[in-house]
């Protein structure tokens, strides 16, 4: 039998160099009992002292990274668990793939524990100025915080990068994070430092105030993101009681003092209706004028702005996606995003000069459905591409393309008027009234939503093809 103590502070080497020296040696789990310094460790079991055979020990980046965050969970098993793993994937290597094994969720469980308990600290330390160390070349500040794990020496790296020019002390229960002169220490925690004085509190709790929404309160989803147990180290948790009990009542007199819309008619399928602006232009500039304003249908409401098309304004070649999607709805540009970077990469396999073409989409604004903090993505309806189709065909008629190419069905029903059978009709030109002709491909988005690493190697290939062949139909037309 063995005993292995890890200490408070530098937890994840010494328990890595000790397993590394276990595992060389062939110790089983089961023969070792390991605690932290300072814990009792039993009465009994040898020390390991001897220098092990030297072995090469694999394991996926996966654990490591698992291991580094489960060491700092408070579970004296930790170490045991995290051993036990060690052993189990020099056996089975895929072993981190099982989600169903019951070790493999422990250590989960302890990761995710760990993580959150990170995220908090990195929410809610705050700072208090040591004026005793005005004179000093550098500003010292000084912080307690009360975490549910030993996640100091994890989480103080962010600090130091965030707050690099400034000395600076984290004290918690168990390990204090000091930043002196640009070099981070840890040392165990002898006693809480003396709360200092801090004439900028007034200040910030007035701002805190000023941005509390009491329009969006929820007291739930407040306390699972702030805990009530971190309230008291928080100067602005003075302010929530107070906040929150005439929140209903600061509410009612937002929207009392809210602007209102002047009242007009609602068609039928609560949109307006597909009619041109009043005001016709002569230039893209122009026309991108008229449609960063435009109301047509609801989707600029959950949009950041209208996305116009740009490029050559005399291009002989035009590209028409389907929408814009999150990177260009906060840019203001077609094709910026993950499919725009795709788009780019096979333009230039084919031969064809981005500069030279000019691109845009058959919808203007993103349409998306918010979930919290994300927007997804959803295709434009039937309706929402017809009231968009006057500003497509206003694009055309002011650059003037000899060919055009639409990407997916959306471009192909707005271009066409019909989305159907793409994959049936790409590679073939169309000549649709009163338009040039258009070449019919796949929306590049397609070639990255395909799960399958050769599928999808294929499907840019042919991609980059019909790119190439589109070159040779505007090439052909003269």
């Amino acid at each position: 039998m063995y005993r292995q103590s890890i200490p408070l502070t530098g937890s994840f080497a010494a328990w890595r160099n000790a397993a590394r020296s276990f595992v060389a040696l062939g110790v089983e789990p089961q023969l070792i009992s390991w605690s932290e310094e300072g814990a009792e460790s039993g009465l009994f079991g040898e020390a390991l002292t001897a220098d092990p055979p030297a072995a090469r020990i694999m394991v996926p980046g996966a654990f490591v990274d698992s291991a580094q965050r489960a060491i700092c969970h408070r579970d004296p098993q930790r170490f045991a668990l995290l051993y036990d793993m060690l052993w189990r994937l020099q056996r089975q290597p895929s072993l981190l793939e099982d989600e169903s094994d019951a070790l493999v969720s422990a250590i989960r469980q302890l990761t995710k524990a760990v993580s959150r308990d990170c995220h908090k600290m990195k929410a809610f330390v705050r700072f208090r100025e040591d004026e005793a160390n005005a004179d000093a070349p550098r500003r010292r500040f000084v912080a307690w915080f009360e975490p549910d794990h030993n996640i100091t020496e994890l989480t103080a790296p962010f600090f130091a990068s965030r707050f690099a020019d400034m000395d600076w002390i984290i004290a918690t229960p168990l390990v204090t994070a000091i930043f002196e002169s640009g070099e981070l220490s840890f040392a165990p925690t002898s006693e809480r430092p003396p709360a200092l004085p801090d004439p900028t509190i007034g200040l910030w709790q007035t701002y805190y105030a000023s941005i509390f929404n009491p329009a969006r309160l929820k007291v739930k989803a407040m306390k699972a993101e702030m805990p009530a147990k971190y309230w008291k180290n928080l100067p602005e948790a003075a302010l929530i009681p107070e906040l929150v009990a005439h929140a209903a009542e600061r509410a009612a007199g937002m929207r009392e003092a809210a602007p209102t819309e002047p009242s007009r008619r609602i068609p039928a399928r609560g949109i307006s209706e597909p009619h041109p602006p009043e005001e016709d232009a002569a230039t893209l500039e122009q026309l991108a004028a008229l449609t960063a304003s435009c109301r047509r249908c609801p989707l600029y409401r959950n949009a950041t702005q209208a996305v116009f098309g740009e490029g050559h304004s005399q291009a002989g070649l035009m590209l028409v996606g389907e929408q814009p999607g999150d990177r260009e709805d906060l840019d203001g540009r077609p094709f910026v995003g993950p499919a725009g970077q795709l788009l780019d990469r096979a333009l230039k396999e084919a031969g064809i000069l981005r500069a030279e073409t000019y691109l845009t989409n058959a919808v203007k604004h993103f349409k998306c459905e918010p979930r919290g903090k994300v927007r997804l993505h959803k295709s434009p309806d039937r309706h929402e591409v017809e009231h968009c189709r006057w500003w497509l065909r206003k694009e055309i008629e002011l650059v003037r393309p000899r060919l055009i190419v639409a990407l997916g069905g959306t471009a192909a029903l707005s271009l066409t008027g019909v989305s159907a059978g793409v994959l049936r009709r790409r590679g073939v030109l169309e000549r649709p009234e009163g338009l040039p002709p258009v070449f019919i491909t796949v929306h590049p988005s397609s070639i990255l939503r395909t799960p399958d690493r050769s599928a999808s190697a294929q499907a840019y290939d042919d991609f980059v093809r019909d790119l190439v062949a589109a070159k040779s139909a505007l090439a052909a037309l003269g």
